[in-house]
């Protein structure tokens, strides 16, 4: 997620020795909006409203899904009667890991993931809330739920901004970072294993349009506005059709 709430602001009619995005600032971990579908039965597995969408064996095993940016195979394995693992993949390296571990109750599931595309590992977990019971016969994990609280470690939460005169330069602190100046062109996101490309977009004095690429294809817009005398970032997410899919705040850190 920290891909997607990097950028600054440039124009030569303004000052930028007071930017209001310079600075180091830290990303809160938005609820998804729409709840999750899935279905563990009969060896297989399937899921919606998941990124991506997948039907699949569960059988520990490492099977071949749609490429992606970060993974090209994915692994579910079930370890007993409330919880289940999942393993991504690309060219055979481990990406994501997830623990999906139901309650006793099976009113509750806290879904833990690791992130190991950085140099160091992210943690996101997130707590759900079951909306529709498990079909008989089927895993604790099958149903429909709905997230109701996310944490993500703040080393995965934080970027720093920096506008110059014709460039607008961002760097989180597990490595990734880029510069791209404000002239349409695309560039690249280093030490990103999804090979994001940006180009940036003076709007205003305190509002600027980041657009990421993969493959040449669109896949986020963000428009990010300075607010509060430069105390917070307002993003407005969307996705690669332009249609809004998340609002949230950055904060300023010390």
């Amino acid at each position: 997620m920290k891909r997607l709430i990097i950028l600054m602001l440039l124009s030569p009619a303004f000052s930028f020795s007071q930017s209001p995005f310079d600075g180091t600032w830290l990303f809160t971990a938005q609820l998804p909006t729409e709840p999750a579908v899935y279905l563990l039965a009969k060896g297989m597995f399937r899921c919606s409203g998941c990124l991506p969408n997948m039907e699949l064996e569960a059988d520990g095993n490492d099977h071949k899904v749609a490429e992606a940016a970060y993974w090209d195979t994915v692994n579910v394995q079930i370890v007993d009667a409330h919880t289940v693992v999942f393993i991504a993949k690309k060219a055979g390296k481990t990406m994501f890991t997830e623990v999906d571990a139901v309650s006793p109750d099976g009113a509750t599931m806290t879904q833990l993931i690791k992130d190991t595309t950085e140099a160091e590992t992210v943690t996101v977990e997130t707590r759900n809330r079951r909306i529709a019971k498990a079909p008989p016969g089927s895993h604790a994990v099958s149903g429909s739920w709905r997230a109701y609280r996310t944490n993500r470690s703040r080393n995965g939460s934080i970027a720093q901004y920096k506008c110059t005169a014709d460039a607008f330069i961002a760097e989180t602190p597990l490595g990734e970072k880029f510069n791209a100046k404000f002239d349409g062109k695309d560039y690249p996101v280093e030490d990103d294993p999804g090979g994001t490309m940006v180009s940036a977009k003076l709007l205003s004095a305190d509002e600027v349009e980041l657009t990421s690429k993969r493959n040449g294809k669109v896949v986020a817009i963000k428009q990010m506005s300075a607010t509060s005398g430069g105390k917070s970032i307002h993003v407005v997410l969307k996705n690669g059709e332009g249609e809004t899919s998340a609002i949230f705040d950055l904060q300023r850190q010390p």
